[in-house]
């Protein structure tokens, strides 16, 4: 570097051209691990952004491989950043990220199915998940940290276009189901913005959209699994009236049902989030007793 005394984000932008890194480490992305690389450094700045302040909190990153949005992140003002890759590949060509942040920037080579998101945030902050996620582990991820204990402030997220909008559906509609469910339930969702596919390289067949997730506070946890293990048996009969599906779980449906003030004849993908929770909650009195 010029100076000594460069700043963290002098070092970045003085570091070589990302397609210059992507040539040097001879990288492609892999079907297999639902790779799609973003080059345009406009465009993950904007991702950035939509995380709001990035500088008092633990940042984690999954997936970075080449590190496009790892350098807006660190161009964001972030001083604690996590980022968790699991192709070799990708590591190697990293490196120097690391080295221009200093201490900012930790990477990690490893599984984020596996890794425990706690034990990287700093004593007394939140953590920002901020991530282009794999196409192929994006939902799984998510439902992952939707349960995770770890002090999760927001997530802003890259999906598909489709998985988005099945996240923010309302009741009624064609793409309400079980991830409207659980997302809407644990978080306030908010859209904020679609990719087109030649924003990526190689090109996806689909768009993509970026979305953020505030976890919701003062949430009974311990009604995380039994509204999911819900969720799951009602709308993979979504079609069936919910007295019918409710068989599966109990033999006492009709009871549960008027108490939890739900239409025995109603379809699981007109049943608001809130009504679910009331039929747990019915379903398992001695566990939720107010």
């Amino acid at each position: 570097y010029r100076k000594a005394d460069m700043s963290v984000e002098e070092k970045v932008r003085a570091l070589p051209a990302l397609r210059a890194i992507i040539e040097a480490h001879n990288l492609s992305a892999d079907k297999r691990l639902g790779q799609h690389f973003i080059h345009d450094l406009n465009l993950t700045g904007r991702v950035a952004r939509a995380a709001g302040d990035l500088s008092t909190c633990t940042v984690m990153e999954v997936g970075p491989g080449p590190g496009a949005l790892t350098r807006a992140l660190l161009l964001s003002g972030t001083k604690d950043l996590v980022a968790v890759e699991y192709d070799a590949r990708c590591v190697g060509a990293l490196y120097s990220l690391v080295d221009a942040a200093g201490g900012s920037f930790k990477l990690i080579h490893g599984d984020a199915l596996n890794f425990d998101e706690s034990t990287i945030v700093g004593a007394g902050k939140k953590l920002k998940i901020v991530a282009n996620l794999p196409y192929n582990v994006g939902t799984v991820l998510l439902f992952k940290w939707l349960e995770s204990a770890a002090p999760i402030e927001s997530m802003t997220l890259m999906f598909q276009k489709e998985v988005v909008d099945r996240m923010i559906a309302e009741p009624g509609s064609k793409a309400y189901g079980r991830l409207a469910v659980m997302a809407q339930w644990r978080c306030k969702v908010a859209h904020n913005f679609d990719i087109p596919p030649q924003a990526f390289v190689p090109p996806p067949k689909v768009n993509s959209s970026v979305v953020t997730l505030y976890p919701l506070p003062n949430k009974d946890m311990k009604l995380y699994k039994d509204l999911e293990i819900v969720c799951r048996t009602l709308f993979n009969q979504r079609r069936k009236k919910i007295s019918t599906s409710l068989k599966q779980i109990t033999s006492d449906g009709a009871r549960i049902l008027e108490a939890a003030g739900i239409n025995p004849d109603s379809r699981p993908e007109i049943i608001p989030v809130d009504a679910f929770e009331r039929l747990v909650r019915v379903l398992h009195p001695s566990r939720y007793a107010a």
